[in-house]
């Protein structure tokens, strides 16, 4: 009878916690929907403008992403999601349109997609660091996957590409939350063999 009690206990915060994650994601999805607008409209803006609107975006998704590694309570959160997307998104916006004026002869060119490259190489050594061979066990592999999944998303919001960023966005959180109810499912099922 104890053990029903702890289970109906856990069973109603998990409800709790799927209802405000619910109510978040709505709230995301209508945010995305006042993007989409904006986005549509976006040939008739100021050239400012619309670098600050890829940021901002790209900022705002991987925040998104880092609320979810913050909510699994994992070293790498909303804020070191949020400054590898909006970083990436300026070193994209930058490297394209930032030195139009500086070669002005026809027998040079820019090559735009070198600083995104070197945005890839930056982000695999702060994600190697956040790898941790521990006890016989790997850890931090999924949040240095997540980090540069965030970047790669914030280099595509910097090109201009918001669908394909809000895309990518919500397969990532589909995959981490996902595969997260998954490998709980498969752990309570191994341990119900066990025991």
């Amino acid at each position: 009878m104890r053990n029903v009690n702890k289970y109906l206990t856990k069973v109603r915060k998990n409800k709790q916690t799927n209802k405000q994650l619910c109510i978040f994601l709505s709230k995301i999805f209508c945010f995305f929907q006042i993007i989409r607008i904006f986005v549509a409209n976006i040939n008739d803006m100021n050239p400012t403008f619309d670098f600050i609107l890829r940021i901002f975006v790209a900022a705002l998704l991987g925040g998104v992403i880092g609320l979810e590694r913050e909510y699994r309570d994992k070293s790498a959160g909303f804020r070191t999601h949020f400054l590898v997307a909006l970083g990436s998104a300026l070193f994209m916006v930058v490297s394209a349109y930032g030195f139009e004026g500086a070669l002005v002869t026809e027998n040079h060119r820019l090559d735009v997609s070198r600083i995104a490259a070197q945005v890839v190489s930056g982000i695999g050594f702060i994600g190697a660091g956040m790898i941790i061979f521990q006890k016989n066990a790997i850890r931090g592999l999924t949040t240095a996957a997540g980090v540069w999944v965030t970047a790669a998303i914030g280099l595509t919001c910097g090109a201009g590409m918001y669908l394909l960023a809000v895309s990518s966005t919500f397969m990532v959180l589909l995959g981490l939350e996902a595969f997260n109810f998954f490998l709980r499912r498969f752990d309570s099922k191994r341990k119900g063999e066990e025991d």
